[in-house]
């Protein structure tokens, strides 16, 4: 599959890209959304941010290795958080994950989750040969 991305210009400092563009995708991955209040082990991360960013990519990174694809190969996000305020942390923990080559994305504050102690949230589609 040959992916192109769209740089922008100020997008790049908020990790993520204005768009993503591929040609001849084979298959098309849509990720539910996931998040992470508990570790591998089951242990709470409430309260933990960071915690909880990480863990949520590294369960997206684990439901794409099902499907025989990475966190590479995805094309779009749309995350959700509990609040604005952690935008930009989001934006530095994301740019650690996925380098320079960013999935489109779009962030929204929302006012709640089913579990009391999620702070994020993220859902996608992934494009994989």
């Amino acid at each position: 599959m040959k992916k192109d991305f769209v740089r922008g210009t100020w997008q790049q400092k908020r990790a993520f890209s204005p768009a993503v563009i591929t040609e001849n995708a084979r298959r098309t991955i849509w990720i539910a959304g996931h998040t992470g209040a508990k570790d591998d082990a089951g242990q709470s991360l409430a309260g933990d941010f960071d915690a909880q960013c990480r863990q949520t990519f590294r369960n997206i990174e684990k439901t794409l290795a099902e499907a025989h694809c990475a966190l590479k190969d995805m094309v779009t996000m749309t995350v959700f958080l509990i609040d604005a305020r952690h935008t930009t942390r989001m934006t530095e923990l994301r740019t650690e994950i996925f380098g320079d080559d960013f999935p489109a994305s779009a962030a929204i504050t929302v006012s709640g989750f089913a579990d009391p102690a999620i702070m994020i949230e993220v859902q996608g589609i992934a494009v994989a040969d």
